[in-house]
Formats: structure tokens, C-alpha cells, sequence
């Protein structure tokens, strides 16, 4: 096996075991071969070694390297950051020398952007502040969006904390604290992604991904420089009439020419759509107005509606705001207008019971309910970028027809889709 092979295929089996690791669990994925492959490696393998060591060991062993994987890939350290890291200047560290020189002034200009950008934005996603919830700055989360009565209800304290919880906020079992808008954790950055990180969480994965394809496509110019030399007829694209065999043999004489470059841009070109997936996964959330966290929140939405369990009613339009328990005004446009709730056995909740008026109707549809949070792509990306950004006040300015049951319908539909896109663009 040719050291090109070897480098790819190593490259490669990275890229995917990371792509299952952390998209195994998407609902989207629940019945694919990597939901199953997911299932495997950290349910199935894990539970025949437990067996094996109960018998041997009582289970000791397990219990401790346990202990161990889950400080490792979910405990607040900074390995998994400094292993980015790493990557990131090692990898940089063996392929500017060979590189640097061959460039021209605007290559120069635009490769020193891309190499310096993401240590600068995972600078500010990893020190930034994600939007901690606590006494401090729990009156101002409070006003930044209101309850929406499907995913967050007003009255709802964190057992941790102590504190309400804001709409969109949620503990963070890592942190141990509760985070504003939250996200997700992301080991990669020893950091929560929330409402105070999110746009440099945003820029990292836009300044990776473009250092990621950026770096390749030079790298892929200086391979192929280093295969002309030794015959001008070579190409990128196989030129016809040649054997797939001469032109592999002529591919890995490339990268061994200098295998600081030939394996750094493997490794980039490999690990670019992953990175690129992340990105428009993160963006298509920005699209749909919600999170991670809450995308999760809808599926499960979505399968009590599969059951029947889902019903829904309006809240009335001169519903009053209990100032214990939620902010009398929020920044946000617009407020909810219907409450979403469950049963345990399918039959509808007596016509007293919860807020709302009028009688239960059974929903089976995300596409029947309201997302509170979705404003429209250009206003949920100025939510991001913009913190603290007076919606309410733009929109009276601006003479917005906020009127109950006229302004634009903001589906929930678009919220567990966004989980799917994973799988298309990685």
C-alpha cells in the first residue's frame, strides 16, 4: 500500500469516526447505517466489554476508563481545545515552508487572513461570556424574548441555580451553570455556545472551513506542480488515455515531494466538508430561528404529535403578563399566541385546565405551530451578530403590522429540519 493510501485512508477513517461521534445521536439520522454504526461503538461494543469485565473484574475496570472517556469528551478541561490547536499550528507548521514561497502577494495576503482569523475567533468563542444566567444578568435575559408556551413556559426554575429560567436558557450540565439561548457545549472550544458567543462560533466555523479549502486548493497546485516536474503532461483531472495506475503512481510522487504539504493538504481537503457541514447546519439554524437544543425540543414535539398527544389552543389576546414569573416586556416583535401541551393517553385536557381559551385541538403537524423565535432569515442573523438588538422598537419605528393572525407565519416546521441538513452536506 502507497503512502498516499495510507495517508488518505488514515485521513479519511478520522473524518468519519468524528462524523459519527457527533452526529450519531440527530434524530435525522435515527434509522441510517450511522445512527447504527453510532449505536455500536458507544452502546453495543461498550456494554459486550462491560459483560466481560463484570465477569473478570467485577467491574472495576469498565467503571474507571468510563469515568475517564466521560471526563474526556464531556468534562470542562481544555484537552479537546488544545488538541485544535495543535492541529492547527502543526499542521501549518508543515505546510508553509514548502508553500510560502510559491505564492504570489495576493495568495500571501489572503493565506495570512485564513491562518491568523481562526485563532482569533476561537479566542472569542472560547473566552467570550456564551450568556451566563445569574443573578447579575437574569433581569436582562428575562426581557430578551418571550415564552413561547410550547418549548419554555413562565414559572419553570432551574433546580440547580435556583433562578427562573429565561426563555431559550438552559443548564449546562458541564458548566454546571445555565447559559442564555443556549446552543450546545462544544468540547472544541471548552466553552457553551449561547447568545453571547454564537456570531464568534459562527466566524470560527466560517474561518476554519475557509482555511480548511483554501489550504488544500494551494496544496493541490503544489502537488501538482511537483508531479510536472517529473512529467509536463500531468493534471489534476486524469488526462485521458492514461491508466488509473500511472496516474496514482505520478499523484503519490507529488505528495512525497514534500509530504509535509502532500499530507497536510489530505488532511485538508478530507476534513473540509465536515467543517463546511457544521457550517451550514449552524447557519440553517440561524435560519430557522432556534438552536440545537431546540431543534432536539421540536423532534421530541414531533413524535407526541406521531402519537396523538399534541393539542393546542389560543392565548387570549389581552393576556396579562404575571410580572413573578415573566418580564412585563421583552424587546421581541412579536408574542406568543397559542399554548402547545401533551397527554400522557392521547384524550384532550379538560377545557379548564392550563392557560389559553377555547377548546383543545389536536395537532399533528410541526407545520401547524407557531415558532415564536423565527423573525425571517435577516432578522434572526441580526439577532446573532447584534446582541441587545431593540426589535420592538425597530418594528414600531418601522409602522410592523404585529397584529395577532396577520403577520408572517413562522412555521416549527423548519426547526427539526435543520438537524437534517447535516446529513446532506456532510
Amino acid at each position: 500500500m502507497g503512502v498516499l493510501t495510507q495517508i488518505a485512508l488514515g485521513v479519511l477513517a478520522i473524518s468519519f469516526m468524528t462524523f459519527v461521534a457527533f452526529f450519531g445521536r440527530l434524530p435525522a439520522l435515527r434509522h441510517t447505517p450511522i445512527a447504527w454504526m453510532h449505536r455500536a461503538i458507544w452502546v453495543s461494543i461498550p456494554s459486550a466489554i462491560l459483560a466481560i469485565d463484570q465477569r473478570l473484574t467485577s467491574g472495576r475496570l469498565t467503571t474507571s476508563l468510563g469515568r475517564f472517556g466521560t471526563y474526556v469528551m464531556y468534562g470542562r478541561h481544555p484537552t479537546v481545545l488544545i488538541f485544535f490547536l495543535l492541529l492547527l499550528s502543526v499542521g501549518e507548521y508543515m505546510y508553509l515552508p514548502g508553500v510560502w514561497p510559491r505564492l504570489g502577494v495576493v495568495h500571501k495576503f489572503f493565506g495570512t487572513l485564513s491562518v491568523v482569523l481562526p485563532y482569533l475567533f476561537l479566542y472569542l468563542a472560547a473566552h467570550g461570556d456564551p450568556g451566563v444566567v445569574d443573578a447579575a444578568s437574569h433581569a436582562r435575559y428575562m426581557s430578551h424574548y418571550p415564552y413561547d408556551f410550547a418549548l419554555f413556559h413562565p414559572g419553570q426554575a432551574c433546580r440547580t441555580c435556583g433562578l427562573l429560567k429565561p426563555p431559550r436558557s438552559k443548564h449546562c450540565s458541564v458548566c454546571g451553570r445555565c447559559v442564555h439561548k443556549m446552543d450546545h457545549h462544544c468540547v472544541f472550544i471548552n466553552n457553551c455556545v449561547g447568545y453571547g458567543n454564537q456570531h464568534w462560533f459562527i466566524m470560527l466555523l466560517l474561518s476554519t472551513a475557509s482555511l480548511t479549502l483554501y489550504g488544500g486548493v494551494l496544496g493541490l497546485g503544489a502537488v501538482a506542480d511537483a508531479a510536472r516536474a517529473r512529467d509536463p503532461a500531468f493534471a489534476l483531472w486524469k488526462p485521458a488515455g492514461w491508466s488509473w495506475r500511472d496516474y496514482v503512481v505520478l499523484l503519490t510522487a507529488g505528495v512525497q515531494d514534500d509530504v509535509g504539504v502532500g499530507s497536510v493538504t489530505l488532511l485538508a481537503l478530507m476534513t473540509s466538508p465536515l467543517v463546511w457541514g457544521l457550517l451550514a447546519y449552524h447557519v440553517y439554524l440561524v435560519y430557522s430561528g432556534t438552536t440545537t437544543n431546540e431543534s432536539m425540543k421540536w423532534q421530541d414535539w414531533q413524535l407526541e404529535m406521531d402519537d396523538g398527544c399534541a393539542f393546542r389552543r389560543a392565548l387570549p389576546s389581552d393576556r396579562a403578563r404575571d410580572p413573578v414569573r415573566e418580564a412585563p416586556w421583552t424587546r421581541w416583535p412579536v408574542d406568543a399566541v397559542q399554548v402547545l401541551v401533551r397527554t400522557e393517553d392521547g384524550t384532550p385536557p379538560p377545557a379548564s385546565a392550563g392557560v389559553g381559551v377555547g377548546e383543545w385541538e389536536r395537532v399533528w403537524r410541526l407545520s401547524d405551530v407557531e415558532n415564536l423565535y423565527d423573525l425571517g432569515f435577516w432578522d434572526n442573523l441580526v439577532d446573532v451578530f447584534v446582541p441587545n438588538h431593540p426589535f420592538r422598537q425597530a418594528a414600531e419605528v418601522a409602522n410592523a403590522d404585529l397584529e395577532r393572525g396577520k403577520r408572517r407565519a413562522k412555521k416549527a416546521s423548519k426547526a427539526p429540519r435543520a438537524s437534517s441538513l447535516v446529513a446532506a452536506a456532510t
